[in-house]
């Protein structure tokens, strides 16, 4: 079983035990994201959404596919009251290429202004 373990310098390297994403044959395997760090850490849920979203298109990118290739995304919010916002931002970012999903609800989150964390999974 060959592995390829992948960290995006762009994305600053983890500060834990872990790496941006691990390749498998054709699927690509991310860790969790947040806006922690970037331009969005203090946003909306919907911005925060946003920086999220760039930062696994940089990986996705990196590995020669894109956003169609996303075939599940696993998500964790700190606020169900908000489901709409993020409903309208996964729409639009998702542009008609929609993967299989799960959401889940969390008290919080590593800092107290992230509102949402997510994981993906691409075919590569």
């Amino acid at each position: 079983m060959q592995l390829q373990r992948i960290n995006l310098p762009e994305l600053g390297l983890p500060v834990g035990p872990y790496v941006h994403a691990v390749r498998h044959q054709h699927t690509l395997y991310t860790s969790g994201f947040t806006a922690y760090g970037t331009a969005y850490q203090y946003g909306s849920l919907a911005e925060q959404t946003r920086g999220i979203f760039e930062q696994l298109l940089s990986i996705a990118e990196a590995q020669k596919t894109s956003l169609e290739g996303l075939v599940k995304v696993t998500i964790f919010v700190t606020d169900l009251e908000r489901i709409a916002e993020l409903r309208d931002c996964l729409m639009e970012l998702y542009d008609g290429a929609v993967p299989a999903s799960s959401l889940v609800k969390v008290d919080r989150l590593f800092s107290p202004e992230l509102l949402i964390e997510v994981e993906a999974i691409f075919a590569l």
